[in-house]
């Protein structure tokens, strides 16, 4: 099944189809930079540190996905979870990736809703895969953004 079928199949259950707006993800991934940049803040605690990188994940995202034509249903339990995991149908990031991400975001809630520390091993991966997820959602804009999928609508 092809990618967009997948996709379309989650519209009213955890996505919604959006018109391809390159201002709206041209401000995502800009927010998604700054989240970043200011995640490598030595002044912050590990923790802030970690929530930016975390937050830089999660806006690059969403803006691969908007780059597909979907939005993620915020109103709907799992939002973060369904945003890495549609990142294989959206930019073709890999299975092992996908599950770092989201053992990250796991961790992340444990984090924010558990008092979880922030080591400095575990800050550096998620800064890591931030920054390689970054690489890899431009690198995919650069080479489909330009008409990907919306020939179909």
């Amino acid at each position: 099944m092809e990618t967009h079928s997948l996709l379309k199949n989650l519209i009213g259950i955890t996505l919604d189809s959006i018109e391809y707006d390159n201002l709206s993800i041209a401000r995502l991934l800009e927010a998604s930079q700054s989240s970043l940049k200011d995640a490598q803040l030595k002044g912050l605690s590990n923790e802030s540190r970690f929530d930016l990188a975390y937050k830089s994940i999660i806006q690059a995202s969403n803006a691969a996905l908007q780059a597909n034509g979907y939005r993620v249903l915020t109103s709907k339990p799992g939002h973060h979870q369904t945003l890495i995991q549609t990142l294989a149908l959206t930019i073709g990031t890999d299975t092992r990736t996908l599950i770092t991400l989201d053992q990250l975001r796991k961790q992340r809630n444990a984090i924010d809703y558990l008092g979880d520390i922030v080591s400095d091993a575990m800050l550096n991966e998620l800064m890591s895969q931030a920054q390689m997820l970054s690489i890899q959602i431009n690198e995919w804009l650069v080479t489909n953004a330009t008409g990907f999928l919306r020939k179909d609508k």
